[in-house]
């Protein structure tokens, strides 16, 4: 079936008027199609990563190989999701302490990849390594969205590499976890 916008009425997530290829921090989230824990388990709070889960880990760890204007920062692999911080270099962006952006300053506006490509990216050449392993070329790996959220500070970048490594512990409440019992509503 072709988008009709007349009957999908799908929104865009992102920030309206934002550019998305302006140096700064992003936080971002991405899901397993159907969030089927591919990537691995959770043991008394520490991702153990299954095989997918190790070459997913190793793609984002080679995107600053295929996009030289981004550092990447905090992220983990869950069982079905990854969280990670991008950061796009350029000037008149100061990183967070501890990372050293100096050498790639030079990066211009003109040739600096929007984070919806650097994401587009990743879920490419993330998704054939798991079909050519799975030996199931052409499925579906990852949801068709993600969630980001542009880093506004120091306070909002400690919180958010905080919630990236503390996420494993939190996995038995986590609202991903398929294996999470839910609760009726209005039951305490």
């Amino acid at each position: 079936m072709t988008f009709n916008p007349e009957i999908h009425h799908r929104q865009s997530i992102r920030l309206r008027n934002h550019d998305y290829s302006q140096a700064g921090a992003y936080f971002v989230t991405i899901c397993v199609w159907q969030r089927e824990c591919l990537f691995g388990e959770i043991i008394d709070g520490v991702m153990r990563l299954s095989e997918t889960g190790r070459n997913v880990h190793a793609v984002w760890e080679d995107l600053p190989n295929h996009y030289n204007q981004i550092e990447l920062d905090a992220f983990i692999v869950m069982p079905n999701h990854i969280h990670g911080v991008i950061i796009i270099v350029g000037a008149g962006f100061k990183p967070a302490q501890g990372l050293q952006s100096a050498q790639l300053n030079h990066v211009s506006a003109e040739k600096r990849q929007a984070l919806p490509e650097i994401i587009r990216g990743f879920k490419t050449f993330s998704s054939r390594r798991i079909n050519e392993m799975r030996k199931t070329p052409g499925c579906p790996v990852w949801q068709r969205n993600y969630f980001e959220r542009v880093i506004r500070g120091e306070r909002e970048f400690a919180f958010v590499r905080e919630y990236i490594v503390n996420n494993p512990l939190k996995w038995d409440s986590d609202h991903e976890n398929p294996g999470l019992i839910q609760k009726p509503f209005g039951h305490v």
